[in-house]
């Protein structure tokens, strides 16, 4: 099955790409519904579940660019399932911000 994420990650597609290891890719979302909106990928394909199931060195890293990207704050979230809109089933979690992010819906 064609996973645009593995794709990123083998370099097949183009992404912008703000830090990178042999575990773990983070890039710019093309969404862009706030200033920064990066999405924290693992390189192995994992589904969300057993991301969050130990979350380690993605949570790490995701809270590390939050720090330096939005020093006011941000937001880290992640999508399971359609009702939630969740459009890649490679496992990930966004970091949001750069501008006051408003209340939970």
């Amino acid at each position: 099955m064609y996973c645009i994420f593995c794709e990123i990650i083998a370099r097949r597609e183009p992404a912008r790409v703000h830090y990178e290891d042999e575990d773990v890719i983070v890039f710019e979302n093309r969404l862009h519904w706030t200033p920064i909106m990066l999405l924290v990928v693992p390189k192995k394909h994992l589904n969300q579940k057993e991301l969050w199931a130990d979350l380690g060195k993605v949570g790490r890293v995701a809270v590390e660019l939050g720090e330096k990207l939005c020093p006011n704050g941000f937001r880290i979230l992640s999508n399971f399932g359609h009702d939630a809109m969740q459009s890649q089933h490679h496992a990930h979690v966004h970091v949001l911000g750069g501008m006051h992010l408003g209340p939970y819906v």
